[in-house]
């Protein structure tokens, strides 16, 4: 269980490797764009506060998570990229809809670990409601996209 009142997006930016010699893919799924748009800010912001540089960030969007996997696949491929961060929101609904994405999602992102050499990180949120999404795309629980992007930096230098 995540901690209730914790901002889990803060960092410490002298123990982070510079960006800078990078360059990150951002695929970003349009469903639930408020959400989607506050991760993928914290997530530019996070990537250009420790070196990266805007010209290194390029941005896909997809029309759902579940298109992500598709969308980073063909970031792998087509552009040279060091990493690339997954960025989307699936709420709960009434139907067994979400279940299925969500479990398509985490997968297809896992598959895409293991088939390249490439980190993928994802960051998508899967919530029971929308506020619990926005408390996680940049309100009293942190940002997301912010963590996300850290990862991709700490996983880009691992990969070397």
């Amino acid at each position: 269980m995540a901690t209730e009142n914790k901002n889990l997006s803060h960092y410490d930016k002298t123990t982070i490797p510079s960006a800078k010699p990078f360059r990150f893919g951002i695929v970003v799924s349009e469903w639930n764009d408020t959400i989607t748009e506050g991760l993928f800010n914290g997530a530019r912001e996070a990537l250009i506060d420790c070196g990266a540089l805007p010209e290194n960030i390029v941005r896909w969007n997809v029309p759902g998570s579940f298109e992500l996997t598709f969308g980073c696949k063909k970031m792998l491929e087509q552009q040279e990229v060091d990493a690339v961060i997954a960025i989307g929101s699936v709420i709960q609904g009434e139907t067994k809809h979400f279940d299925f994405v969500c479990s398509a999602t985490a997968q297809g992102i896992k598959d895409l670990n293991v088939r390249y050499d490439r980190p993928v990180i994802f960051c998508v949120l899967t919530d029971n409601n929308m506020q619990q999404a926005v408390e996680r795309s940049g309100g009293k629980h942190g940002n997301k996209g912010t963590e996300a992007a850290i990862a991709a930096i700490k996983m880009v230098v691992l990969g070397q």
